[in-house]
């Protein structure tokens, strides 16, 4: 299936029935009263959060979603139907904006999160509603209101614990086939990847996170080179950056610390949220090193791109990880410390107990 992250659509909201003006006719009863319908309502258009979607594929071609109108009112007290809604369900993760504004309007982050697009108008009333002492056959009715029109752009933004960054080729999607069940495709060429890839890491029994591995940036994304940075948005919701370095390039040209800044620069002309996020360093194909120099080739590199001086960049050397996604060396060694350290995480966000449900907790002192 193609992997669609944005669309445009038109939701329109069905438009109120008419409430209707009648009289009760019938043999023997003269001046029956008015017996006026009300109009039924426009159908409404919602959007639901499915975890069973992943991409927004139904969007790019099917762009007009339209709500059934509410049914006129009748005579005899008949009022008219309702209009039938509209239920869109859309991957979770999901931000909806107004296509004109761009005022961000939902955001679905939540399984079953339901919320409304366009409001289905209201029916009019029929003349049963007009009926008093001194109005005894009213010939007034309301017609139905008009539903809503939004333009809305929607833009998907994938949920992931973890995220890979880092150069075309430098083994993300390697090192993502060797610590989960992802099979993205892998080749011997530039960008490869095309579109992002979630895949799930098992560490241990109910033990899982899931990664997510984007397209390859390179210097000068923000203007457009490569692939560019319109994939960087599915990194904002991850806890954790995984910048994967190739320490042993076939082209003896490159600079894999000079890569490395430029990635850096990138990051943080996208967004300086996003650049500040907790950052670890896995240095990837080792097993292209031999075994006696690795830990000097490690070091040199770590030292040259923390830099010196007030623009030194903060390394922490125990987040420096060596890997080999070919052979999966070390790699076992960072999904358990992804797991511990997002553990850590989990707990500090969970809110702390309320003492007036606990029932272990000592009561409270009359005053």
């Amino acid at each position: 299936m193609k992997f669609v992250d944005e669309a445009r659509i038109e939701v329109l909201a069905g438009k109120g029935g008419n409430g209707i003006v009648s009289f009760r006719r019938e043999k023997f009863i003269p001046r029956g009263g008015p017996n006026g319908g009300d109009g039924g309502r426009g159908g409404s258009v919602f959007a639901i959060a499915d975890r069973n979607i992943n991409t927004l594929i139904d969007y790019r071609y099917a762009r007009r979603h339209q709500a059934r109108n509410g049914e006129h009112g009748r005579g005899s007290d008949q009022y008219g139907a309702a209009g039938a809604d509209i239920l869109l369900r859309m991957p979770v993760g999901t931000q909806i904006f107004d296509a004109e504004t761009d005022e961000l309007l939902f955001d679905l982050t939540e399984h079953e999160t339901r919320v409304t697009l366009a409001r289905g108008g209201t029916g009019g009333l029929g003349n049963i509603h007009f009926k008093s002492s001194v109005n005894r056959a009213p010939r007034q009715s309301t017609p139905g209101t008009e539903g809503e029109t939004r333009l809305l752009r929607l833009e998907l933004k994938v949920l992931a614990d973890v995220g890979l960054l880092g150069m075309p080729n430098a083994g993300k999607s390697t090192f993502l086939t060797a610590i989960s069940n992802a099979r993205p495709r892998v080749a011997d060429y530039p960008f490869t990847t095309l579109h992002p890839h979630l895949g799930v890491v098992r560490v241990g029994a109910g033990q899982s996170f899931v990664v997510a591995d984007i397209p390859g940036l390179i210097e000068g994304a923000a203007d457009g080179a490569g692939l560019g940075h319109r994939f960087l948005r599915h990194l904002a919701r991850t806890r954790l950056l995984l910048h994967v370095v190739d320490l042993a390039p076939l082209d003896e040209t490159a600079d894999p610390v000079a890569d490395a800044r430029a990635i850096l620069a990138e990051l943080r002309k996208y967004d300086p949220q996003l650049y500040e996020k907790p950052r670890w360093l896995v240095l990837n194909k080792i097993d292209m090193i031999p075994q006696a120099e690795r830990a000097a080739r490690a070091d040199a590199f770590v030292t040259a791109l923390r830099g010196r001086g007030r623009k030194a960049l903060p390394i922490d050397e125990a987040r420096v990880f060596q890997v080999s996604a070919l052979t999966r060396e070390g790699c076992e060694e960072v999904c358990r410390a992804v797991w511990s350290w997002l553990e850590t995480v989990r707990e500090g966000d969970a809110p702390e107990p309320d003492v007036r449900f606990d029932r272990d907790a000592p009561p409270e002192p009359i005053q």
